[in-house]
């Protein structure tokens, strides 16, 4: 019995079960396993790409592309996108861009095309004095507003080079007097300090504006009491921009000299759409005159006439 027991002990760490004695009777039980089949799954939702768009860009003497952002690719054609609001950190970048793109040549033009909806009055004015210097190197700078040049944005857009500052039709200026950063706290003495020094960099942007414009002071001051929204072409009267750019209707160049322009036979004579000139104001061109076309019965139907012979 004792040798029995002994044995039991020895297998029991080797066995894939385990041996107790039961009244002198080995027995032996199986081990229980627990089998799970389920994931714990956890589902991202799908982002849009957020980084800048690549393009394929050849770089001189390379015989190969290579894929650089668009931003950058731009940039290698002199051409800065300030889209976004202006604080210390835009500014930086844009300052920066600016000075790479004078080192790189000052006989070249720097293109800028804005969409700015606001703007810091420190940093912006850091930007528009590095316009002013490089205007004053040599350096010219055109400006175009794409959609809204908004408080220090307007000064940007009208601070290029006089003749290059242009605007988009439905593109908005906004001329408006600049407040505080932020919230300002402190003691009586400490605000009122600061609001008089807001009150002359204000004063001092109304003469920007009007080196900028042509316009006097007085008419500048009384224009920006309130919000002073200005069109493409409301602002080239102002002063602020030179020209508004405009679709320019396509111009259809033929091949050769001769034009084919199909026929439809009908008998011996052929006519085309808007052939002839068109009847003086309040006559009616008799059916089967020369230059009938779209002339012919003085209805209101829009659909194609072709008169026939």
């Amino acid at each position: 019995m004792r040798l029995q027991f002994l044995l039991a002990s020895l297998v029991l760490p080797l066995s894939s079960g385990f041996v107790t004695p039961n009244n002198g009777m080995a027995k032996t039980s199986k081990p229980t396993t627990t089998t799970t089949t389920s994931l714990s799954v956890k589902r991202m939702p799908i982002m849009m790409p957020t980084q800048e768009p690549m393009v394929p860009y050849r770089a001189p003497g390379s015989s190969y592309d290579q894929f650089i952002g668009l931003q950058s690719r731009q940039l290698r054609d002199r051409k800065l996108w300030i889209a976004r609001y202006i604080d210390e950190e835009a500014s930086n970048s844009i300052i920066s861009s600016l000075l790479y793109l004078q080192s790189e040549s000052d006989k070249e033009d720097i293109k800028l095309y804005l969409n700015i909806p606001g703007a810091n009055l420190r940093p912006a004015l850091a930007i528009y004095d590095v316009i002013s210097e490089l205007k004053a190197d040599g350096v010219k700078i055109a400006t175009t507003n794409i959609a809204l040049c908004a408080g220090m944005g307007s000064l940007i857009a009208g601070a290029g080079t006089k003749g290059m500052r242009y605007s988009l039709p439905n593109a908005r200026f906004l001329l408006q007097k600049t407040g505080m950063d932020q919230v300002f706290q402190g003691q009586a003495t400490d605000i009122a300090l600061e609001v008089r020094n807001i009150k002359k960099w204000n004063e001092l942007m109304n003469v920007e504006i009007s080196k900028v414009t042509g316009q006097s002071l007085e008419r500048i001051d009384n224009d920006l009491k309130r919000d002073f929204y200005l069109s493409s072409e409301e602002a080239v009267r102002y002063g602020l921009i030179d020209e508004v750019l405009l679709p320019m209707p396509g111009k259809r160049t033929p091949p050769s000299d001769v034009v084919d322009l199909g026929s439809f036979q009908s008998g011996s004579e052929q006519k085309y759409q808007g052939e002839g000139a068109p009847p003086a104001e309040g006559q009616q061109q008799q059916p089967g005159a020369p230059g009938q076309g779209m002339f012919s019965n003085g209805n209101d139907d829009d659909g194609p006439k072709i008169a026939k012979g």
